[in-house]
């Protein structure tokens, strides 16, 4: 009969040493078949099983010691030594699984990564440079925030939802499309290999389930606006919220500006001498220069914000690029959140009964003008950076009435301020345009 190897405790195998010499040397520890503790001259301990695989001897590493214990290595070598009565070759298992993890580690790709590799898939099929432009930003603004880390194999319907909805009611047309970009970037990680199975935003069948088709949803452009009888409140709700994000919105709301043209604002553009503020033609919807009058109210905001060391941008996001369109959203959306939390109303649009949202300030800006100023009607659409509809004023219209307007913009700011109230007429002062 074979000779079985004495039973060595926890005490014995941690006072086993090396007996000298240049080679390393096995020690049956007992306990099951085949099992070793290897001791190297140059004081190294691990696990080895001797043990005949078919024809085959095979040595089988279990792990060092003492980060396996003498319980484990023995609960290892009798599992070894199960799966090779199976018909399991313990070596080929392992040679096996570690070619599957490099595998799905090579094919494994960030969602951030996967937008860069499909856009230049599609590099032919786009019309012009712009075309490309616009993917990339609406990619970038709105899904890279929330997906761009997660692997694209890791992507559920709930993760696309998650992103759509915030934009589905109120930037619809933005957000349709946003989810077919979305769509093709994983369609094209799929046929390359680096996921599998359904389009999670994939529309018929899916996502239709779960919003409702943008037809039936308002027009883009009819965003909910903030009602005149809760600007002011609303605005010393904001002043108590820190961040670049309130800050931001607070200026959108002083000056009737546009998202991008605020998210986009560099310390370059700001006149604090004249209280002026010039946006290039290139940051312009209508490709030309606007300039808007700052209100004491704005100049004290922007004199307070902190400047970030080599930073152009007044209002920097915290990787140093833009805020994002979402930024301003989300603050607005938390403060109706934190309004309704508190037993209030919400701040909501007076006729759709939606939660306001920040392009609604230029219309609450614009019902201002006309319910409770004598400000000319286009006196209000140059502030809001309007396309003159009639041609012929249009060609005649040179100036563009600033410092008119710099009385608007103050008067707006005092109420918003709550120094104006709601329903009071404020009477137009003759200048000089």
């Amino acid at each position: 009969m074979p000779k079985v190897a004495e039973e060595l405790s926890a005490l014995d195998v941690k006072r086993l040493a090396h007996p000298g010499g240049k080679r390393n040397v096995l020690c049956s520890v007992g306990g099951v078949p085949g099992l070793y503790l290897q001791l190297t001259p140059n004081g190294g301990r691990s696990w080895v099983l001797r043990v005949k695989v078919g024809t085959l001897r095979r040595d089988l590493g279990l792990g060092g010691f003492p980060g396996v214990t003498l319980s484990q290595a023995r609960d290892k070598a009798r599992e070894a030594r199960a799966k090779i009565e199976r018909g399991i070759d313990p070596v080929e298992e392992r040679k096996a699984t570690k070619a599957a993890l490099v595998a799905a580690q090579r094919r494994g790709l960030t969602f951030a990564d996967a937008v860069d590799k499909a856009l230049a898939a599609k590099l032919d099929a786009f019309k012009n440079a712009k075309h490309r432009q616009q993917w990339e930003n609406t990619l970038a603004t709105y899904a890279i925030p929330d997906l761009g880390k997660m692997l694209v194999q890791d992507i559920t319907t709930q993760d696309v939802v998650r992103v759509l909805q915030p934009l589905w009611m109120d930037k619809t047309e933005t957000a349709s499309r946003l989810r077919g970009r979305i769509e093709a970037v994983l369609s094209w990680a799929t046929v390359a290999g680096h996921r599998h199975g359904d389009n999670p935003a994939r529309w018929a069948g899916n996502l239709k389930e779960l919003l409702p088709p943008p037809s039936r949803v308002a027009k883009e452009g009819n965003h909910p606006a903030l009602a005149l009888d809760d600007a002011p409140r609303w605005l010393a709700a904001l002043r108590t919220r820190e961040g670049f994000g309130a800050r931001a919105l607070e200026l959108a709301a002083l000056t009737a500006a546009r998202s991008q043209e605020v998210r986009g604002a560099a310390w370059d553009e700001i006149d604090f001498d004249k209280a002026l503020w010039i946006i290039p033609g290139t940051r312009m919807k209508m490709g030309k220069e606007h300039r808007i009058p700052l209100s004491a109210a704005a100049v004290k905001m922007l004199q307070a914000l902190p400047r970030i060391k080599d930073n152009p941008l007044v209002f920097p996001a915290a990787r140093g690029g833009q805020l994002s369109d979402m930024t301003l959203s989300a603050t607005m959306r938390r403060m109706h959140e934190a309004e309704l939390a508190q037993g209030g109303a919400g701040f909501i649009d007076r006729t759709s009964k939606r939660p306001a949202v920040p392009h609604g300030l230029r219309s609450t800006f614009r019902d201002w003008v006309a319910e409770q100023t004598n400000y000319p009607g286009d006196m209000a659409e140059v502030a809001l950076a309007h396309k003159i509809s009639n041609a012929v004023e249009a060609s005649y219209r040179r100036g563009d009435m600033i410092e008119k307007r710099r009385r608007m913009m103050a008067d707006w700011a005092n109420f918003m301020s709550g120094k104006i109230q709601s329903g009071k007429v404020v009477k137009l002062e003759v200048g000089h345009a």
